[in-house]
């Protein structure tokens, strides 16, 4: 049973937080949990938060269907960055001029699944 959570209207450009949810994408949950949390970029502390949410929503999930959850066989099937609504802002500049700063946001999803056991066929 697949469990989804998301991050939305995050300050951080979808630029940055994609390289960062490249380094998890297809890992073993904890793994994941693990390499974000010593991850040097800014993005990775929300990213890491957005994945534990994930894992306490399938948490929810296998209590409310008297289903046996194990960490262990959780893994990030899905995890991407979509953007979000773009902050409009303007400095001053010589001369009386004025230019636009663009602070982007972000939305991160990331959905987590146990994985599937391959069965042997002969």
């Amino acid at each position: 049973m697949e469990a989804k959570a998301q991050a939305r209207f995050v300050r951080v450009t979808p630029q940055k937080a994609r390289r960062v949810v490249d380094l998890i994408r297809g890992k073993q949950a904890e793994e994941a949990v693990a390499t974000l949390k010593f991850a040097p970029q800014a993005a990775g502390e929300t990213v890491r938060k957005v994945v534990e949410s994930a894992i306490a929503n399938a948490r929810v999930k296998a209590d409310r269907a008297n289903e046996a959850f194990d960490v262990s066989t959780l893994v990030v099937s899905a995890a991407y960055v979509d953007e979000g609504p773009t902050l409009k802002r303007f400095r001053p500049r010589a001369q009386g001029r004025a230019s636009q700063i663009l602070k982007r946001t972000s939305h991160i999803t990331v959905v987590v699944a146990p994985v599937e056991k391959k069965e042997r066929t002969r």
